[in-house]
């Protein structure tokens, strides 16, 4: 089993308690996300309290958009932590953090996914899903900054 850790970063003009709030309310991603709209119908799920630990997201759709489900972990003014679990297209178990840092009046924000992989997914990971992942997560930060400093 290799581990593996991917991370993308941004600097957000906002403070870090609107960026917080953004991510820490799984119903807030779908103004942000970048997986929103690879499915139409996707089903969601909200279990849990509305923010923070033990809030609880599960989604199930089309190929594209598969099925799986993140909880929090962790959560603090600065930071968040989630495991997240896919179920299809494959199986995996995963954890998914935001680190955001203020620096004067912007935040600094730090996306990162780490895990565990096979040799089989390991090397699947390198020619193909880290890349990916990484453009999924740039469009994200992306959207998340539109979002948080247009809240400003």
């Amino acid at each position: 089993m290799a581990d593996f850790s991917l991370s993308r970063s941004t600097t957000i003009q906002a403070p870090p308690d609107r960026i917080h709030a953004l991510v820490d309310d799984f119903r807030e991603w779908q103004k942000w996300s970048p997986w929103e709209g690879v499915d139409p119908d996707l089903d969601r799920e909200y279990s849990g309290p509305d923010h923070g630990v033990g809030s609880t997201y599960h989604w199930s759709g089309n190929k594209k958009a598969g099925e799986g489900e993140m909880r929090i972990t962790g959560s603090t003014p600065t930071s968040l932590v989630a495991d997240l679990e896919f179920l299809k297209p494959f199986k995996a178990s995963n954890v998914m953090s935001f680190a955001l840092a203020p620096d004067g009046d912007a935040t600094d924000v730090t996306w990162t996914i780490t895990g565990r992989r096979n040799a089989m997914m390991s090397l699947m990971g390198k020619l193909f899903f880290d890349k990916s992942i990484g453009k999924d997560f740039e469009r994200g930060l992306a959207a998340l900054k539109r979002e948080s400093e247009h809240t400003a």
